[in-house]
């Protein structure tokens, strides 16, 4: 995605990263370096500049190894340098005593976003591999983790508009906070899992042949489910049957006119249903996300939820603020 990026610091960062966690090895057994090169790989993905990649990669050195700050200024610079340290102070709150940890770790948090915003997001990336990683912890450390990532981590990532973040940060701590919740969830969604793929299919199908007629290129799929959203939905009040957004369609096209368009074209196909509607490209979230949402009424009979978006916005409501690093850089 960056064929400006400085490949050689990169790989400078992690060779120097691999020296200084040589012999050292995680819960799971694998030698350390994983861990970093997990968290650069995750923000790589995101689209992140050169810098929060180098940073991503050291970021460990400094509280992990015989590695000083001034060390990393000398051979890295100033700027990563800064981020590493940002990174290595929010990690030393792990050691206050819970109460305070978690009251001090936000304060701390939204101090270190008022300086360089990649902190965050270089903190979040480490807590996104953690928790990929969470199993090898025993049981109590694995459910304070996954407490701390529910309270403080993903509704983090959801303030700065990075839903794949939020969404596998949630996930993934609603499965080891309610085992018995997520498995029952996980099981309801299976039951017609093979229903719900046939109604999508067709209504791909359907709607993918009306809007190459209409001369609009679309990309059209299904959108994934998110069990901790579901498991909220079911808190509230509301059973299995009555979540709309199980069966749900992604419609990406190129401009904002296109998006109104493929919107009525959706109203001609299917009847929608009232009060579905939600217009979040004239009035974004304070997210910055942006999208056209509505629920019509299938061929078959049930609720088939609908978004709209470009790909611009698309690419905001993935990865939220750290898609303006592309441009920055």
């Amino acid at each position: 995605y960056n064929k400006q990026a400085d490949f050689l610091a990169i790989e400078k960062a992690y060779l120097y990263a691999a020296r200084a966690h040589a012999g050292q090895l995680r819960a799971s057994g694998e030698d350390y370096i994983v861990h970093p090169l997990g968290v650069a790989t995750i923000l790589a993905e995101l689209g992140l500049d050169t810098d929060t990649l180098v940073a991503a990669l050291l970021h460990d050195v400094v509280e992990d190894t015989g590695v000083t700050l001034d060390d990393i200024e000398t051979e890295f610079g100033s700027t990563i340098a800064r981020l590493v340290d940002g990174v290595t102070k929010l990690g030393r709150l792990e050691d206050l005593n819970k109460q305070e940890r978690q009251a001090e770790n936000l304060r701390k948090m939204f101090f270190a976003m008022a300086e360089d915003l990649r902190v965050i997001l270089i903190k979040l990336a480490d807590r996104l591999h953690n928790m990929r990683t969470l199993k090898f912890l025993p049981p109590e450390k694995q459910r304070e983790t996954a407490l701390e990532t529910r309270e403080i981590f993903a509704p983090l990532a959801g303030r700065l508009g990075i839903s794949r973040f939020q969404w596998e940060l949630e996930d993934t701590a609603f499965r080891y906070l309610e085992p018995d919740s997520y498995r029952e969830i996980t099981e309801l969604v299976a039951q017609k899992r093979d229903v719900r793929e046939a109604i999508i299919n067709h209504a791909i199908l359907d709607l993918k042949e009306r809007i190459e007629e209409y001369g609009i290129e679309a990309d059209i799929s299904g959108r994934p489910k998110h069990f901790y959203s579901i498991y909220r939905k079911m808190q509230a009040g509301r059973t299995f049957d009555e979540i709309y957004d199980l069966t749900a369609i992604r419609v990406i096209v190129d401009t904002v006119k296109e998006c109104y368009e493929v919107l009525g074209l959706i109203h001609s196909i299917w009847r929608p249903i009232p009060g579905r509607f939600k217009d979040y490209i004239a009035m974004p979230k304070p997210n910055m996300y942006q999208s056209l949402h509505t629920t019509v009424i299938s061929d078959w009979g049930d609720p088939l939820e609908i978004q709209i978006r470009t790909w611009e916005m698309h690419r905001v409501a993935e990865t939220g603020i750290a898609a303006h690093w592309l441009y920055k850089e």
